[in-house]
């Protein structure tokens, strides 16, 4: 006989319970040197063609305008990111795993760990020099349920790599 009983939702656990494990703020280093790479590279870009124009009443007069509102964009651009970033975190529990990131449109993706399909660490230049790393985790079936928790420190991705691995094993 199937039965599709109602759950009395007051009962269920919060999220707000939940304790999340917030990322290093190492991290937040490589954010904002990538945020000033890319606005000095659309600066330095407006200088190089500021020369290159010849007496263009229009460019030159703008000049001046178009890099002040490069500077204020990436100053709140930091701004922003600098809000959020407190709100990226994580927890690794027994049946699944939670990521949660975003300031403006804060997002929470739990993965149960016996959907997980594939898992993969990965380190860039800059991460490598602060000891951090990326872990991915790949989801089986949907799509944005894959999870990349950015900025966790090296021997911390190791461990969860492993944990996550002999999960994965055990399965099979």
């Amino acid at each position: 006989m199937f039965t599709n009983s109602q759950i009395d939702i007051t009962t269920l656990p919060k999220l707000e319970d939940l304790k999340l494990e917030p990322i290093s703020p190492k991290y937040f280093t490589i954010i904002i040197i990538n945020v000033l790479v890319t606005y000095l590279s659309f600066i330095g870009a407006l200088v190089v063609l500021k020369y290159f124009i010849e007496d263009d009443d229009g460019f030159h007069s703008v000049f001046w305008y178009i890099i002040v509102v490069l500077i204020l964009a990436s100053i709140s651009q930091m701004i922003i990111y600098k809000l959020g970033f407190k709100k990226r975190k994580y927890a690794l529990r027994e049946k699944d795993i939670i990521y949660s990131s975003g300031y403006i449109v804060n997002n929470t993706t739990t993965l149960p760990l016996n959907r997980i399909q594939h898992l993969e660490i990965t380190r860039s230049f800059m991460a490598r020099r602060l000891g951090l790393a990326t872990l991915k985790i790949y989801s089986a079936g949907e799509s944005g349920g894959d999870i990349a928790i950015k900025g966790l420190p090296n021997a911390i991705a190791e461990k969860q790599y492993a944990h996550l691995t002999s999960v994965l094993n055990d399965r099979v």
